[in-house]
């Protein structure tokens, strides 16, 4: 028997018209995106703190093809539909979307959130921005940046994982 998850995976065309309700009953709709791989402590600081910025949090997931794109090949290890499972399981997470592509502006401009929220590494000093932020700036929306957890990345992970393993034999599970 599979439990229940909290949050629906949804279409870009269900998660609309979702985000219309919400809409109608005068909440706050936050939006973010992520491959959100190897999900960690990072990832969840993250969203907690996304979702403080409104009523409801809509997730825009990187699909493989679009992970693949951005991280390379061997990317991303946790595949799709399981990435997904594990945000909907979530309780700060009110909505998955998956998105192909290299970004979601187009996602985004469909949604129209009240808030879009990036990581602080898109917020550097002369550093890029997300190409999502025009859009969000164009229909009035606010963009808000947060602090990422030091050390705590899907990359750092992995390198752990590679270091302590790799004289090691495989262990059993």
């Amino acid at each position: 028997m599979t439990a229940a998850m909290n949050a629906p995976i949804l279409s870009l065309e269900d998660a609309v018209v979702l985000v219309g309700e919400w809409r109608r009953q005068g909440q706050t709709v936050v939006f973010t995106n992520g491959h959100f791989d190897l999900l960690h402590l990072g990832h969840i600081r993250y969203l907690q703190a996304a979702r403080s910025h409104g009523d409801r949090l809509v997730v825009g997931l990187n699909s493989d093809a679009s992970t693949r794109l951005r991280k390379g090949p061997q990317r991303p290890i946790v595949p799709q539909e399981e990435r997904a499972a594990l945000l909907a399981a979530l309780r700060c997470v009110d909505a998955i979307v998956p998105f192909d592509g290299e970004d979601c502006r187009d996602l985004v401009a469909a949604l129209r959130p009240d808030v879009y929220v990036k990581g602080s590494d898109w917020n550097r000093p002369g550093g890029p921005r997300p190409p999502e932020a025009a859009v969000v700036a164009a229909y009035g929306g606010r963009v808000a940046y947060i602090d990422l957890e030091p050390g705590k990345s899907t990359t750092a992970l992995i390198n752990t994982v590679l270091t302590r393993y790799r004289e090691v034999e495989p262990q059993r599970s």
